[in-house]
């Protein structure tokens, strides 16, 4: 339990060094310090910077690889794009800073090619998924855009860091949505003064 906690707080003040100046501007003797360690005692429990790196965005990877794999068994119409791309945006805002170094950091991602490779994959058979049975080059473009879109959005940490994920969970649907061409059946209520649409039950 002891081991556990320390590794938790390891990963906490990595991920917020990793998000605030980068991955390849951050060393392992500055996360030790914060963490009140010595380096060698953080080799204990992460052997590498990439293993650490690794920790911190294997679960935003592992979800997002879930969810790609249960659209795959859906049906192709409005109504699943929707839920299957709201699956994938809940995915990104419960990983809000792995998404945003996944998005943002190039160099962090160099560093760990296995697992680069992996996510290039996922995100090929979710556009190939989005962009329907049959897809055009504009489908094929539009599929791509859609994603972006959420991905974009969600890893931001200076415009809409403070947004509530109310507003932007359902204001990014509308986006993606828009960007495929596809209309779907909504209800607005009122979140902070804003008129948000709000999912119908299938």
């Amino acid at each position: 339990m002891v081991a556990d906690d320390t590794k938790a707080r390891i990963r906490a003040v990595a991920m917020e060094l990793f998000t605030a100046q980068g991955y390849e501007q951050t060393s392992l003797r500055e996360i030790a310090d914060q963490v009140g360690m010595t380096k060698a005692s953080l080799y204990y429990h992460y052997p590498s910077k990439q293993a650490l790196l690794l920790a911190l965005i294997e679960p935003l990877v592992d979800d997002w690889r879930r969810e790609v794999e249960a659209a795959e068994q859906e049906p192709y119409n409005p109504a699943s794009v929707r839920i299957t791309l709201g699956r994938i945006l809940d995915t990104m805002i419960r990983h809000r800073d792995a998404c945003a170094i996944v998005m943002r950091d190039t160099p962090a991602l160099t560093s760990v090619k296995p697992m680069l490779q992996e996510m290039l994959q996922v995100g090929a058979r979710l556009h190939d998924w989005l962009a329907g049975p049959h897809p055009s080059d504009v489908d094929r473009i539009k599929a791509v855009a859609a994603s972006e879109v959420l991905g974009g959005a969600v890893s931001s940490v200076v415009s809409i860091a403070e947004v509530s994920p109310i507003v932007l969970r359902q204001t990014l649907l509308d986006c993606a949505m828009g960007v495929l061409g596809m209309i779907t059946s909504e209800a607005p209520v009122t979140v902070a003064s804003q008129r948000v649409p709000v999912d119908q039950p299938a």
